[in-house]
Parts: C-alpha cells; sequence; structure tokens
C-alpha cells in the first residue's frame, strides 16, 4: 500500500508539473494573405496537438518589412513575445549580439536537427558562435515567373518559356487590355524582382560577387548595364499595375488581368487558395526559363530571452514541432515552399513545387540575398528600385550609378 500511495503521489506531481508547465504562447508573423494564413494554421493546429500549450496568434498585416521594426522594439523594449518569424540570414544578428534571444542547441540537439536540416546553409544560418539560435522551417526561393495562361490566350500568343519571349509578348497584352506585369508598390517587391534579374540573366556568380564579396566594380560593369537595360523593360511592363501588396499583385495573374509576375514560390499558396492549378491555369518559369536556379532562403523562428519558465518550456516545444515530419509537410504544401527536411513524403505536391524539388536536388540553389546583405543595405537596395520601378524619369544608367554606390559602401 505504502508503494502504491508513494507512487500515486509522484505521479500526480508529475502531472500537475506538467500542468503548470503549459503556456499561452504569441507568436508573431507577418503572414496573412490566404495562402500564409491557411499555412500557418498548420503550425498552430500541430502545436496545440502536439503538446499542452497553446498557440496565441500575432500575425502582423503589411509584410516583413512592416513587421520586423515593430518586433525588435517590442523585443528592446522588454515586452518580447514568446516566438516570432525572420526570413533566414542576418536580420537577427543585433538581437543576438545583446543577447536578447535565447540559445536553442539544446532542442537542435535532441531533435537531430544536424542530421535532417537540408541544406546545411539554413541550420548555419541559424548559428552564431557554434550556438543555433533559429528553427528554420521552410525554403523559400525567389526566382519564379508566375503566368497567367489564360492572358495569353487572349492576347493571341503562346505563353512565354522565358524572359525574353514574356518581354516580347508586352505589347499584345497591352493592347488586349491587360497590363503585361504585375507589381505591387511595397519597396521590397521591387528590390526582389530586381534580384531575380540579376540571378537570372547575369548569373548567380555574379550576384554572389555584388552582394557577398562587395564588388564594386562588377555593379559598374557591363554584365550588370544588361540587367538594368532588363530592369528599365520590366519597368515599362508594370505601368498600370497599381496595387500595393504582393498578394494583390499576384491576384491580378489570377484573375488574368496581368500577364505575370516575378514573385517568389509564396505566390504558390495564393493560386491553391483560389483553386488554380498549375500548368492548366498557370505557369511556373523557375529562374524567368533562362536559369533553372532557387536561392536557398525562407523562413526561421527565433525565440526571446523572457526568464519565464512556463514559456521557455513552450518555446522548447514549439521549436522542436515545427521540423517535426507531419507538421513540415502540412505547412509547406500550404505556404507553396519547400520543407527543410529532406525525408518527407510529398506526394501530393504540385507540379510547380515538383519543379522545386527536383531544382534543389540537383544542386542548382545559390544562397539567399538575406545571407549576404545586411538590413540597412537591403533598406538602401529598397528604397532605390521603388524609385526605379516607380518613376521612369530616373534612367537605368542613374539607377546603376545610385547601385553601384551602395555596393561600395555595404557592410
Amino acid at each position: 500500500m505504502t508503494s502504491f500511495r508513494t507512487f500515486f503521489a509522484a505521479t500526480t506531481a508529475l502531472c500537475a508539473g506538467s500542468a503548470a508547465l503549459a503556456a499561452d504562447l504569441e507568436v508573431t508573423h507577418w503572414w496573412t494573405s490566404g495562402g500564409e494564413a491557411a499555412a500557418v494554421a498548420e503550425f498552430a493546429r500541430e502545436f496545440e496537438a502536439q503538446t499542452d500549450h497553446k498557440w496565441i496568434d500575432g500575425a502582423i498585416a503589411g509584410g516583413g518589412g512592416t513587421a520586423r521594426p515593430v518586433m525588435v522594439s517590442r523585443i528592446i523594449g522588454g515586452d518580447p513575445m514568446g516566438a516570432f518569424q525572420f526570413n533566414h540570414g542576418r536580420q537577427a544578428e543585433e538581437l543576438i549580439e545583446s543577447g536578447l534571444l535565447r540559445d536553442m542547441t539544446h532542442v537542435a540537439e535532441a531533435e537531430g536537427w544536424k542530421d535532417i536540416v537540408n541544406p546545411p546553409s539554413l541550420l548555419e544560418a541559424c548559428t552564431v558562435d557554434g550556438k543555433i539560435y533559429c528553427a528554420p522551417v521552410n525554403i523559400h526561393s525567389w526566382q519564379w515567373l508566375w503566368l497567367s495562361n489564360a492572358a495569353f490566350e487572349t492576347a493571341g500568343v503562346a505563353v512565354p518559356t522565358n524572359w525574353d519571349e514574356f518581354v516580347a509578348a508586352g505589347p499584345a497584352l497591352r493592347e488586349a487590355g491587360i497590363t503585361p506585369m504585375a507589381l505591387g508598390g511595397q519597396p521590397w517587391q521591387s528590390s526582389g524582382a530586381f534580384n531575380v534579374l540579376m540571378a537570372t540573366l547575369a548569373g548567380p556568380d555574379v550576384l554572389q560577387s555584388i552582394y557577398g564579396d562587395g564588388d564594386a566594380e562588377m555593379a559598374a560593369g557591363d554584365t550588370m548595364a544588361r540587367v538594368f537595360k532588363a530592369a528599365s523593360d520590366m519597368r515599362e511592363m508594370v505601368q498600370g499595375s497599381n496595387v500595393q501588396d504582393w498578394n494583390q499583385a499576384t491576384n491580378l495573374v489570377i484573375t488574368d488581368q496581368a500577364g505575370g509576375q516575378i514573385m517568389g514560390d509564396w505566390a504558390q499558396g495564393e493560386f491553391a487558395v483560389a483553386g488554380e492549378v498549375a500548368g492548366q491555369d498557370y505557369t511556373c518559369l523557375p529562374g524567368l526559363g533562362v536559369i533553372e536556379v532557387i536561392s536557398t532562403g525562407g523562413d526561421a523562428f527565433y525565440f526571446p530571452e523572457t526568464g519565464d519558465a512556463e514559456t521557455e518550456a513552450a518555446q522548447d516545444a514549439l521549436a522542436a514541432t515545427l521540423l517535426k515530419p507531419n507538421t513540415q509537410v502540412a505547412f509547406n504544401l500550404k505556404k507553396g515552399s519547400l520543407p527543410v527536411r529532406g525525408d518527407v513524403d510529398l506526394e501530393a505536391a504540385n507540379d510547380c513545387m515538383k519543379k522545386g524539388l527536383e531544382i534543389l536536388a540537383s544542386g542548382a540553389i545559390m544562397p539567399d540575398v538575406n545571407m549576404l546583405n545586411t538590413e540597412d543595405t537591403n533598406n538602401q537596395l529598397n528604397d532605390l528600385f521603388v524609385q526605379f520601378f516607380q518613376d521612369t524619369s530616373i534612367s537605368a544608367e542613374d539607377a546603376q550609378a545610385r547601385f553601384v554606390d551602395i555596393v561600395a559602401s555595404k557592410d
């Protein structure tokens, strides 16, 4: 009887301890479009299904450029959330250096992340001085051109297979009352599209030399002059694309009001929510149909220091849940991104996601711009290119000169 009582008391204490460690965990992110909201709901569902904790959604509308300063301000101001989304790369450097983010190495080691995260650069982007500070959740690539099949049919031209054919189809689209190319007004969309032109028309090595090595001579050369000429062509094609958010621009393609859009593979989530079928309603051209390459950027979750044991237990549980096989499949199929683990079943992937998986498997990958540039450099590029695409009085030559100055002074 004594042993039973002792066992019962110990079991009761363990259950009480587990219950006491259940926490409401506020998770902030900028996933607010239809496809994004559907995807992040999978994270919340898996977290609550696999743990005793509760996901408190802290979505911030307006994209990363709006959300990141809000998140940083809260953390620095002593009002941290439980977890937050940033992109892979250098965005969290200062927070880590200031000791405001938790070292999550213990979770990474317990879950075997080094053995499952592919490519390894994703986990390396989370690692500072040998300590792992974030949980990478997906691979997103920018280098995609999304095309409305119906728009080209209406214009009486074949669906393009590469960038040059797309540019050549511009006048026919315009004559048919269709905006050739969609581009939203948020600055990051302009710089992102330009970076895609650079990576695919000049090549990944050129982008690496300019952003990775700060090669101002390369930035000023003839190869980049041709990229700026292509950007000038693009500026002509986007005239009349009077929307702000990226998903509004994607919707112009979905509704056949625009011929195409350069946007990352997260656009797939919007096509999926709209019931569009890859290869039937729309076409995707990785690498703009020129150089089939994808960047290994994406999203990761960081976990602020709170000094609260219950919150820390919930943070550990969320970090582990994010990389579980079922979570990876459910989230990435909705998000349009590729999973960070190569050992999961993606039988349900659509044609475009399968193209991305094939490119990843072939090794035709490049670092994401966020891994090469600081936030300050990216903001300067955002300012330059949003002005360029919105102001036709800025010549390609003047824009290139400003670009060279940014590269020459980058961190």
